[in-house]
Parts: structure tokens; C-alpha cells; sequence
């Protein structure tokens, strides 16, 4: 094994393919966009045609850390037999979020034809109703800063970056792009096409009608599970490949997209690599959503509550697999998909799980629950209650939530965390119904099992040993 700090950084010299031509702008550079979108495009037939631009959130660490390895990180998939390493050259440039120059750089090149995104369902700024929420004061000065000036701006939000890049292609006279989310939220292409016109709408009204003849709308939906990088991650990666990658990214062996929508500019040959184009998103997506983004916050939520730090930890135990199974048991109800299809993807599904080679914190998945509760737990609850009744089982993630405010289990992160841990604290029976409120649900038919379920999840704190 190499010393730690003696191996070399990755470089296109010894490792990768020279950087292909920038054809896709890309905003957030993570792990999950580094597992996915990143790595079919690597190994699309077509890759040497479709470099990516990458452009980070808020920080610029990700940026400056990859580039001083020309763009390249390795891919360490963790199966069940032990780490593969790959390394990844679809990255031709990474800059710093706060790089509009570049941004707009590139949006107005008439030879780039996409746009991805994977900025997490907060990155989005919408409102209750689901369109821009103008209220909030990043949004209100990405306005204000294109108002005043168009091409040169400072926006540091998601709408506002796009937004400004659009201005950027108009002017330049560039043609058609798509823009396609890489976001669990559903419908997210109509989604993110919202909160943009929105914003396009405040900054220049003659936006729209241009939009609307050179932007297309793609909806995905997208799985593979990648969790936070380790210094144990770096470590193997240094021992196998003898380089010193900070930028390593883990993930699993499985990997799914589904996309709908028209690409006027071209795109890579993903689908030859596996992600399939679909006509309607729809169900793949409501399968996922439900089955595997819930059970997944329902353990965040409830085994957190019996001292389980990752996901392979919590389905081992018998009572959280049950809970686990009654949540997909309600789910199931109501996907239209043929049964088998349903649990054949329940069975893969565990068979992931419990791949403890993917160390997935539960702690990870329990952030920003106030975005995801809404559209992973509440549309099962008001489905099976248009059927008659709620089980306990379509309930226990929005009580395991409820739990989870009132300070069980995984600690609370969230970028509403205040209003939403003041909506479930004081007595119990309040803050239930303050909370069912909040999600539209009815406290006087639901409230009285979400409550004793908040009971029993939290009576594990007092447990010797449990947390």
C-alpha cells in the first residue's frame, strides 16, 4: 500500500481519456451526479462528443479539488464482493458555482445542447404552491441583480443561474437546449420549468415566448444509491489504484434513469448504456418515490430512533424490516404497475439494502425532511385513505417524522428546520395536529394513530443502551 500523501493526483496524462468537447452544463457538482449522469455519459458510445461543464453550489472546494486532477475522480463501486474502482473522465471543466462568466460562457456556445441539474429539492426555491417563492431574500436579490443588469448580474440561486444563462443564450442567438433535473421530486421537469419561468417572468416579460420555442423540459427519474465520501473510501483507493483521489465518489453496483422529453440539440447515447427513454416518467418514477425514497426516510426516521447509523444496520433488524414492509405493503396498493413488477422491485430492493458495503447514513437521508415527507409519505396516506382507511403501516413515516422533530433518533437537518421542529414541540397532541396541518392531512381521522406511533418511537431513548 502507498503511504498516505506519496501517491500521485489523477491526471490525464497516465489516467483517462483527453477532455472531450463541452457539449452539457451540469449545476452541482456532487457525488450522486458523479455516480450517475457523469458516469453514463463516461461510458455512452458516443462520450468523446459530449464533455461536461461542471458547476458546484455555494462552494468552491469540489471545483478547485478536481481540477487539479483535469476533471478525473475514481468511481469506487461497492458490491457485495468487495470494491471496484473506476476512474471517470467525462468531466472537461469544473468551475465554482459563483462563476457566472463561465456560466454564461457556455450557454451561449450554440454547440452546447443540454443542461443537468442536481441540486436536492431545496436547490429549487418553490413556494407552497409550487412555483418560485419570491419571498425568498436570495431569490428576491437574483431579481433584483438581473433587472439591473441582464448580462452581467450576480445570482447565486439555482432559477438565477439558469435564468441568467438563458439571457446569456438569447442574446448570443445559440438555439435550443434541454434542461433536464436529476432531483427525486416528482414531475421535475415541469418543476423546474416553473420556478424558471417564474423568475424569467419578474426579470424580462419577452422571455417567456422564448422559452417557450427554445427550451425543452426533460422529467427523470433517477436511482443509485452514493453516500458521502470516507476517509476510508480514499484509503482503498490509494491501496488499489496507488493515487491519491480526494475526490473519490462510492456507490453501488445498480444504477437507473428514466427520461421523457425531446432534446432538440442532441444527447449522448445513454440509452446504451442502460438508461431507458420512456414516453411517460410517471410510474417508474411513483415506484421509486414510494418504495424506495420512502422506506428509505422511514428508517432514517424510525431506526435512528433504535440506535442505526446505516441503512444495511437498520434492515437487518426484524422490527424495522417489518416496519419497512408495511410501509410497501400500503405503497403497493396503489402503484399502477403490474404486481409482479412491483415486487420484484421490492425484492431488489432489499437485496441492496442489505449490501453493507454501502455504508449509507441514515443521518444523510433524514436531511430536509420538510421537502421530502410531503411528496414521499402524504401522497400513499391520502391514497389509502380514498380506499377507506390509512394502516398504521402508511402512517409510520409521517409519525417516525413527527419523532424526529421532537429529537429522536438522527439529529434534525433541514433548511426549515425551525419552523418545523417549533410545529412539533410542546405537548403531543398539538404538535401532531400542528404537523397533519402542515401536510394536509386530517388530524381528527389520522391524528390519534400518528400520536400513539410517536409514543411508542420514542420510548426507545429510554431504553439502557439504545442510542
Amino acid at each position: 500500500m502507498t503511504a498516505a500523501g506519496s501517491a500521485p493526483r489523477l491526471s490525464r496524462t497516465t489516467h483517462g481519456r483527453p477532455a472531450a468537447p463541452v457539449r452539457i452544463i451540469h449545476l452541482g457538482l456532487g457525488n450522486f451526479f458523479r455516480a450517475h449522469m457523469a458516469w453514463y455519459t463516461e461510458h455512452a458510445p458516443d462520450a468523446a462528443e459530449w464533455g461536461i461543464a461542471a458547476f458546484t453550489g455555494r462552494s468552491p472546494a469540489a471545483a478547485e479539488s478536481l481540477a487539479a486532477q483535469d476533471g478525473l475522480y475514481t468511481l469506487l463501486v461497492r458490491g457485495p464482493q468487495g470494491p471496484e474502482p473506476e476512474v471517470v473522465s467525462s468531466l472537461s471543466a469544473v468551475h465554482a458555482g459563483a462563476d457566472l462568466e463561465a456560466l454564461r460562457d457556455y450557454f451561449s456556445r450554440p454547440e452546447v445542447a443540454v443542461v443537468t441539474l442536481t441540486v436536492t429539492e431545496a436547490g429549487y426555491r418553490r413556494a407552497a404552491d409550487g412555483g418560485l417563492d419570491r419571498e425568498d431574500g436570495d431569490v428576491s436579490a437574483d431579481i433584483t441583480a438581473l433587472l439591473a443588469d441582464p448580462a452581467q448580474g450576480t445570482v447565486t440561486t439555482t432559477p438565477g443561474r439558469l435564468v441568467a444563462g438563458l439571457l446569456a443564450r438569447r442574446a448570443a442567438g445559440a438555439g435550443a437546449i434541454a434542461i433536464v433535473p436529476n432531483d427525486n421530486v416528482p414531475d421535475n421537469g415541469a418543476m423546474v420549468a416553473r420556478v424558471v419561468t417564474d423568475l424569467a417572468a419578474a426579470v424580462d416579460p419577452t422571455l417567456s415566448a422564448w422559452l417557450d420555442e427554445h427550451v425543452s423540459w426533460v422529467t427523470t427519474m433517477v436511482d443509485r444509491i452514493t453516500p458521502r465520501t470516507t476517509d476510508h473510501d480514499r484509503s482503498e483507493v490509494r491501496s488499489l489504484l496507488e493515487v491519491d483521489d480526494p475526490e473519490v465518489v462510492p456507490t453501488e453496483p445498480y444504477s437507473e434513469w428514466v427520461l421523457a422529453g425531446e432534446f432538440p440539440g442532441g444527447r449522448p447515447a445513454w440509452d446504451a448504456v442502460g438508461a431507458h427513454v420512456v414516453e411517460d416518467v410517471a410510474p417508474f418514477e411513483q415506484r421509486k418515490l414510494w418504495l424506495l425514497n420512502g422506506s428509505h426516510s422511514l428508517m432514517a426516521y424510525a431506526a435512528s430512533t433504535l440506535g442505526h447509523e446505516t441503512v444495511a444496520d437498520a434492515i437487518g433488524d426484524p422490527q424495522v424490516r417489518q416496519w419497512v414492509e408495511e410501509w410497501w405493503d400500503a405503497a403497493a396498493r396503489h402503484l399502477p404497475l403490474p404486481g409482479t413488477d412491483v415486487t420484484a422491485y421490492r425484492n431488489a430492493l432489499v437485496e441492496r439494502y442489505l449490501n453493507a458495503n454501502i455504508r449509507h447514513l441514515l443521518v444523510q437521508i433524514a436531511a430536509d425532511g420538510s421537502q421530502k415527507i410531503p411528496i414521499r409519505a402524504v401522497p400513499v396516506i391520502r391514497a389509502e385513505l380514498a380506499d377507506g382507511d390509512a394502516t398504521p403501516g402508511a402512517l409510520r413515516l409521517v409519525s417516525a417524522w413527527v419523532a424526529h422533530l421532537r429529537g429522536a433518533g438522527a439529529p434534525v437537518t433541514d433548511t426549515q428546520a425551525d419552523a418545523v421542529v417549533e410545529l412539533a414541540s410542546g405537548p403531543l397532541d398539538e404538535a401532531v395536529a400542528r404537523v397533519l396541518e402542515r401536510l394536509g392531512l386530517d388530524a381528527a381521522v389520522v391524528g390519534g394513530v400518528v400520536r400513539d406511533q410517536v409514543v411508542d418511537l420514542l420510548a426507545p431513548q429510554d431504553r439502557p443502551g439504545s442510542r
